[in-house]
């Protein structure tokens, strides 16, 4: 198992988590909300296995993003990232007039937050140089 960490393993992180988040919700038309209750759907195996898929998916990066940030930290991200957007609102980059634009950046910074918690043990690591106890050679 590789313990090396860089940009590219945080943007596959990333695209797993937005892959889920988008995935199960946007305001389009192509996600797993939209699919099971638009009209003529009728709930069969298929629709099923798909959102078990789904909570399994987001059940293990909640976990380890619950176990790696803590709420501490999950607040503290939403926080930085709710400044964030306060400040494209700001200079006019963003308007609160758009509810799908508002929304799409939501969805955004959620797999942010989550592809975060999933390498938070590795930033950690790296920001301190510390060893986590499950890498220690024996």
């Amino acid at each position: 198992m590789t313990t090396k960490f860089n940009a590219v393993s945080f943007l596959a992180r990333w695209l797993f988590a937005a892959a889920l988040v988008f995935g199960t919700y946007n305001p389009s038309d192509y996600c797993y909300v939209n699919w099971i209750f638009s009209e003529g759907t009728e709930f069969g195996p298929v629709p099923a296995a798909v959102g078990i898929a789904l909570l399994i998916c987001w059940i293990i990066f909640l976990r380890a993003t619950m176990m790696s940030m803590g709420w501490l930290g999950i607040i503290l991200g939403g926080a930085l990232f709710a400044c964030l957007i306060w400040l494209l609102v700001d200079i006019g980059w963003l308007s609160l007039d758009s509810s799908g634009a508002i929304t799409w950046v939501v969805l955004l910074v959620l797999s942010l937050i989550l592809a975060t918690g999933m390498s938070w043990s590795h930033i950690r690591r790296r920001l301190t140089g510390q060893v986590d106890v499950d890498e220690v050679d024996d």
